[in-house]
């Protein structure tokens, strides 16, 4: 099933895909995509995101794949939702999206075995988690203003159940941007894939439902611009829609 959280008519309701463009909120009515304004599609807690997990982009970045995982925090005020607005800071010269498989986590995990670990999983999202290559530090601090800037990474527009995925280490991503195709890869050539994250995240930290992690893009990042709209696509996922704006429209000259 696919699951969804959106405002609409000045509530916030829970819905599932109604087909035709349409959703139906949790009340019954049905509503068309646009008439909302979406949310991310669960109510996150803890954000944990994977840096370099797939060789190809670490190459692209100058970097050498890390042979254990890359991971940092981000805060919840840096997420929106589908078909939201991301600002790119006048002053920077290269900003990036990054297409991401989003893993969900539904029930606590503590020393999950590695076996086990897709038992925890309620299901997945897209995420694109822009990334401003002038405040780029180094490898090992992905720092504050490169990864916790409000609203800099979009999820949705849908929770997908597990039991509806398969096989999460076979997905097709895709990104375009203003209708280009600038992106491509597989979730297959992932690093550390989902099960063996689920393990070594819980080996140290409780995971709780609500916590989700971010695990990492492919190569093929291009540089956007305010107007720019672009699109973040997984097979079996869905297709996240987020566009770029400039400092203007957050009353900064």
């Amino acid at each position: 099933m696919k699951l969804a959280r959106v405002a609409y008519s000045g509530a916030i309701h829970d819905a599932t895909d109604a087909g035709g463009g349409r959703l139906r909120l949790s009340d019954g009515r049905v509503v068309g995509e646009e008439a909302v304004v979406w949310l991310p599609p669960f109510r996150p807690r803890t954000i944990v995101a994977l840096g370099l997990n797939y060789a190809d982009h670490a190459k692209e970045l100058a970097f050498n794949a890390q042979e254990e995982p890359l991971v940092f925090l981000k805060g919840p005020n840096a997420l929106v939702g589908h078909r939201a607005q991301t600002r790119r800071p006048g002053d920077v010269t290269f900003m990036h999206y990054e297409c991401e498989l989003a893993v969900v986590i539904g029930r606590p995990a503590r020393r999950v075995a590695r076996a086990d670990a897709y038992h925890y999983v309620a299901g997945y999202t897209v995420a694109n988690d822009y990334a401003i290559r002038d405040y780029l530090e180094n490898w090992y601090r992905p720092n504050l203003r490169v990864k916790n800037r409000d609203g800099c990474t979009a999820l949705g527009p849908w929770l997908v159940e597990r039991e509806d995925v398969p096989d999460p280490m076979k997905l097709a991503l895709r990104t375009t941007v203003n209708g280009k195709v600038t992106q491509e890869g597989n979730t297959r050539d992932m690093i550390s894939d989902v099960a063996f994250l689920v393990e070594y995240l819980s080996g140290f930290m409780t995971l709780d439902a609500g916590d989700v992690i971010l695990t990492g893009t492919p190569e093929g990042v291009v540089d956007v611009k305010a107007g720019d709209e672009v699109v973040t696509e997984i097979e079996g996922i869905g297709a996240l829609v987020n566009f770029i704006v400039g400092d203007d429209a957050f009353g900064r000259n």
